[in-house]
């Protein structure tokens, strides 16, 4: 079974997440925008969402999570929990 770790960033507004995505473009670190700005508990970790399987996420992050080029930054994502940028580290 395909497996990925990622991490996010989790915000209310597609313009917050776009505001971040420009940061993150701009050299700020990952982790410390997901601090600072994310509404997920996973912030405690800089947004690490630890390894994770097809299925376990919803729909439309799991698409991101398994076709986007590892390392790079992805987003604005819309789920029902709000706009992500989304960071695949691995996948094996």
């Amino acid at each position: 079974m395909t497996t990925a770790t990622a991490r996010h960033i989790l915000v209310d507004t597609e313009a917050k997440c776009l505001e971040l995505k420009e940061k993150i473009e701009n050299g700020e670190e990952f982790a410390d925008i997901a601090k600072q700005f994310s509404s997920c508990p996973s912030k405690a970790q800089g947004g690490d969402l630890g390894q994770f399987g097809p299925g376990m996420m919803v729909k439309e992050f799991d698409e991101v999570v398994f076709s986007a080029e590892v390392n790079s930054l992805q987003g604005p994502v819309k789920t029902q929990f709000g706009y992500h940028l989304l960071e695949v580290t691995s996948r094996s």
